[in-house]
Formats: structure tokens, sequence, C-alpha cells
């Protein structure tokens, strides 16, 4: 068993995957996220805003520190962001990836 594993931590390859509570400590996602369909076109976005998640993700992706992304959009709240990464969190367990295969 891994140094840092814990009970109940489900083991793949050299990585742990966390059992199905992984999100208890995490951030609830749908209190800081919404979509309605007058704004955004549905798109699930911060509440309160028009900054889509995918946004939000997209610039933590890029690399922009959570600082830079809050200064271009200054209505989005630190939680929010947190709320983003907890719903790409949650998608990522729940869906089916494809891996990439790197030649």
């Amino acid at each position: 068993m891994p140094q840092n594993a814990r009970p109940g931590d489900r083991h793949c390859g050299d990585g742990l995957a966390r059992s199905p509570g992984y999100n208890r400590d995490m951030t609830l996602w749908h209190e800081h996220l919404g979509s309605d369909f007058a704004i955004c076109g549905g798109d699930l976005c911060a509440r309160g805003t028009r900054i889509p998640v995918t946004v939000i993700l997209d610039n933590l992706a890029e690399g922009s520190s959570r600082n830079e992304i809050l200064r271009s959009y200054p209505s989005l709240r630190p939680e929010q962001i947190d709320a983003a990464l907890a719903y790409a969190a949650e998608l990522a367990h729940e869906e089916q990836l494809i891996p990439l295969q790197v030649r």
C-alpha cells in the first residue's frame, strides 16, 4: 500500500483514486453555480454573474492565477472559482473519460 494511502482508497497504478465519498470536504458547487436559459443560454455560470464555468476553467487551464482571474472578472468571488473546480472534479469522477494516448 502506498505511503499516502488511506483506508477506503482504490489504487490505480501508481496513483490513488479516492472512494465515492471523495468530495465530502469539497465546495458544494451548486451553491455557487447555476444555470438559467435567460442568462448565457442556460450555460452553467457563477451565480449572480454572466461568467460561464467554462471561462473560469479555461483561464485556470491556461495558467492564470486565481488573483488574475478575480482581477479580470470583478464580479467573480473566490468561492466561485473553488466551485468551478469542484464541479470539474465531480464530472471527472462521474464520466468515462477516454484516455489520451501519448506518442
